[in-house]
């Protein structure tokens, strides 16, 4: 992703801006080759440091959690539905926890779009792509989004995203 990014970005007004008005600027402009190269360097960055081992569950920082209550329902709720969002995003893409308009709100999207392209900030994505999944999961795409929530978020990287949102 990132030699690719950096070869469509080559002789671009947009090779020194950053990778996240990249990423707006690139989805504004329909370009699908920079949506999905920086798209996809700027999701696998966070999606990595999303992760951490004997993470997920209920083990969410104050602020966050108080906002995943108001915003989403509740920890039970916000789970199933991060989990629906993975399980019927068609096809490959990414489920996410946002903040758009000031709330948390779930969202999924294509290929290697994000939340930003779509007004929002991201704060948690997990990647549906098959290659994240098939070899441990199969087919079974809800066992992995149930393994990344209950096992491995890393709640502190995603609190430090929402206090930056």
């Amino acid at each position: 992703y990132v030699t690719n990014g950096n070869n469509l970005l080559k002789d671009s007004p947009l090779a020194s801006a950053s990778i996240e008005d990249i990423c707006k600027k690139a989805f504004a402009e329909k370009n699908a080759g920079l949506v999905n190269n920086v798209g996809q360097h700027y999701n696998h960055i966070h999606f990595w440091s999303w992760m951490k081992p004997n993470g997920g569950g209920k083990k969410i920082p104050g602020k966050l959690a108080a906002a995943i209550d108001s915003d989403l329902g509740g920890y039970d709720k916000m789970r199933t539905d991060f989990i629906q969002a993975g399980v019927t995003q068609f096809g490959s893409g990414w489920c996410w926890i946002a903040v758009k308009d000031g709330k948390l709100t779930i969202m999924k999207t294509p290929n290697g779009e994000n939340p930003l392209m779509h007004g929002a900030s991201p704060i948690l994505g997990c990647d549906v792509w098959e290659h994240s999944y098939y070899i441990d999961y199969r087919n079974l795409r809800p066992k992995y989004l149930e393994a990344f929530v209950d096992n491995l978020v890393n709640w502190d990287y995603v609190e430090e995203m929402y206090s930056k949102a």
